[in-house]
């Protein structure tokens, strides 16, 4: 599978679409604002990348907003915020090759796209 978690006016997301040529030819682009992230596929994401944390952004604006800094969160936790608000996924999140790419991921520069 070859798909790209993302929001189009995202930053990072799209310095990383642009600076490895990640085209819609190719890749499955997820809108997260508009197209919901499902159960199936946050868990799918989880057993690529070994955990929900991994997968979840401490830098989202709603993480101190709703408290969630205060709080000593588990696995269930991180996986119910980011079903239930967009913005606490880390982006891009990118599946190529059975491989889970996340963010900034330093892995990217070795990867033969």
């Amino acid at each position: 599978m070859k798909k790209i978690y993302w929001l189009p006016y995202c930053t990072t997301s799209i310095a990383i679409v642009k600076e490895y040529a990640l085209d819609q030819k190719d890749f499955v682009f997820q809108d997260i604002k508009t197209e919901k992230i499902t159960e199936e596929q946050i868990d799918e994401m989880k057993e690529l990348a070994g955990s929900y944390e991994k997968l979840f952004s401490r830098r989202a604006l709603k993480f101190r907003g709703w408290g969630l800094h205060e709080k000593e969160l588990s696995e269930e936790h991180y996986r119910r915020y980011i079903l239930e608000e967009y913005t606490f996924l880390r982006r891009p999140v990118i599946i190529y090759n059975d491989q889970v790419y996340i963010g900034m991921d330093k892995r990217l520069k070795k990867v033969k796209w």
